[in-house]
């Protein structure tokens, strides 16, 4: 697409901010603030980043492009994307790039009608989702969002340090503390 034609180069950004629109972790990112205050902003800017990107290098293939989502990803929002659907979006991104620089119209419209449909359940999804995926974790329970890689050493950290006083607890004689990390503590007697 060295040099797009008007229409096609619009027809793609329309499909840019449909799937990027559709994509769960982005938008996931964008709910939870893991690129910041900025966050919305930074996904729309990500539309417009992609558009150059496809526009400056022509007959990309999909893995250039997930590697640049993942890129975008780790780096303003924070986020390792795990799931798979860097894949699919890349895929979705790359059809697109070729319908439009193509000039198939018709095929353009019909993926962004199944992109337009597949939102409101996304949404719908996201509001009912339940922490890893748990059918048995009760109504109204938050949806469990991507992890950023600061999030997981913390709570990697976290893990280290519990079972650590487990370990000593157990060499003093002591009864390791509660899971909830309360410790009880025990009247002295009088002698």
């Amino acid at each position: 697409m060295a040099a797009p034609g008007v229409e096609a180069r619009a027809l793609f950004a329309e499909g840019v901010r449909a799937v990027l629109g559709g994509w769960a972790a982005l938008q996931l990112a964008v709910a939870q603030g893991f690129g910041g205050p900025q966050g919305p902003e930074k996904a729309a800017w990500l539309s417009s980043a992609l558009l150059d990107f496809f526009t400056q290098n022509a007959d990309l293939e999909q893995e250039e492009v997930e590697d640049f989502l993942a890129e975008v990803m780790d780096n303003e929002f924070d986020t390792v994307v795990e799931d798979g659907s860097l894949q699919q979006v890349s895929r979705e991104l790359v059809t697109l790039f070729a319908r439009a620089r193509g000039g198939d119209v018709g095929g353009v419209g019909a993926a962004l009608g199944a992109l337009a449909r597949r939102g409101p359940a996304l949404a719908a999804a996201l509001a009912t989702a339940r922490p890893g995926g748990d059918p048995q974790s009760p109504p109204g329970t938050p949806p469990t969002a991507p992890r950023s890689p600061r999030e997981r050493r913390e709570e990697e950290e976290e893990e280290e340090e519990s079972g650590e006083e487990e370990e000593e607890a157990m060499e003093c004689g002591t009864p390791p503390p509660p899971s909830d990390g309360w410790t009880v503590v025990q009247r002295r007697r009088r002698r």
